[in-house]
């Protein structure tokens, strides 16, 4: 008996949204025909200063040995990660692409079908397709009004069948940190894995990672994409238990990170002046946002602030804002964020102006 082509397909695929990205410079100029230059991208936590020069001068000595094979666990990388967050090679794991490739390893090393992850939105939403993609069931917790994690809700929702609880801190899109008591009261209720995503963790006043020698169930993502400017990289890393890591590695892609971003990662890490500048830039432009915004504009610690423009739209405010050059990020795709929320990056100083200038003209729509 032939197959119809979707029943090859695994019947966990067609439950799963398809992810949407931040749109492109390209998109706007072709669907609003506008000059290039014009346009600014402020929709996608991308860092405004660039890349490191010494990563970029990294990337280009390389280039011509992008014939042979990087390393299979980017060692070197390892290594220098090392230095950089003080814990050892073996606690640390290098993954591609970015960070979404350390949640895909996670899952494939975790979960058989029916398991559960449980999921506080609105979050980032590429924990569910991971996890769908895996055959776990999604286990969606609201967060409280101030979108913080409602711990107690998380605590209900376990079962005999969770296997990772996902935290993202700062969360993205509301900006705000998983408190440390929040996180060591689910990391000690759950039989699970607690995945602590801190991708936007630079620009915070505090981080996570110390619980991961305090407890064997904490996994600590973070990517080179936001402070390091390295996002076209896709270059991610896991610090976790010594116990995990030697798991994850039987799993894990081989060659997973490219020769190229092997050099620019380790060279990144190098350059603290530059990192400095792009955080400094984000804690300055962040709070130029949050005060001359005329809208509602949500306390961040990450590279963007969330607006709520109600009794606006988000859809409506952010076309208006395309149509005059300017990409920021309508939050209705995130599950749980509602109709009102706008997600910006934080520019530089001349961006940061022009979106607060055309925030204000959409006041009237």
């Amino acid at each position: 008996m032939l197959l119809s082509r979707l029943d090859l397909i695994k019947k966990e695929i067609s439950s799963i949204n398809e992810y949407v990205p931040g749109k492109s410079i390209e998109d706007i100029v072709r669907a609003y025909g506008l000059d290039p230059d014009s346009v600014i991208k402020l929709g996608s936590n991308e860092n405004p200063l660039g890349p490191s020069p010494m990563a970029v001068d990294a990337l280009i000595e390389h280039a011509p040995q992008v014939n042979i094979y990087p390393s299979a666990d980017a060692s070197e990388l390892v290594d220098a990660l090392s230095g950089h967050t003080g814990f050892p090679a073996h606690n640390i794991v290098a993954s591609g692409p970015g960070m979404d490739g350390l949640i895909d390893g996670l899952m494939r090393l975790t979960i058989a079908r029916g398991d559960e992850v449980i999921i506080p939105m609105p979050t980032f939403s590429y924990y569910e397709i991971a996890a769908r993609a895996n055959g776990a069931v999604p286990v969606l917790v609201e967060r409280n009004v101030d979108y913080a994690v409602d711990v107690k809700a998380v605590q209900d929702a376990e079962s005999s069948r969770t296997k990772v609880v996902f935290l993202c801190s700062p969360n993205n899109p509301s900006g705000n940190l998983v408190p440390v008591e929040d996180v060591r009261a689910i990391a000690e209720f759950t039989h699970g894995l607690v995945f602590v995503d801190e991708a936007y963790v630079e620009f915070a006043d505090s981080s996570l990672v110390h619980l991961v020698n305090e407890y064997d169930n904490i996994i600590v993502g973070r990517t080179f994409s936001k402070a390091f400017g390295l996002a076209g990289l896709r270059i991610g890393y896991g610090i976790m238990p010594q116990w995990l890591k030697s798991e994850y590695m039987r799993v894990a892609t081989p060659f997973n990170v490219s020769v190229a971003a092997i050099a620019a990662g380790t060279s990144a890490l190098s350059d603290t002046e530059h990192l400095t500048k792009s955080i400094e830039l984000v804690r300055e432009g962040r709070e130029f946002l949050k005060e001359h915004i005329p809208f509602e504009v949500y306390d961040s610690q990450a590279n963007f602030v969330m607006v709520d423009v109600a009794p606006l739209k988000a859809r409506d405010v952010c076309e208006s804002l395309l149509r005059k050059g300017i990409i920021v990020r309508d939050c209705t795709s995130f599950l749980g964020a509602g109709d009102s929320l706008v997600r910006v990056t934080v520019g530089t100083r001349k961006q940061n102006e022009r979106v607060v200038e055309n925030f204000g003209e959409v006041q009237g729509l």
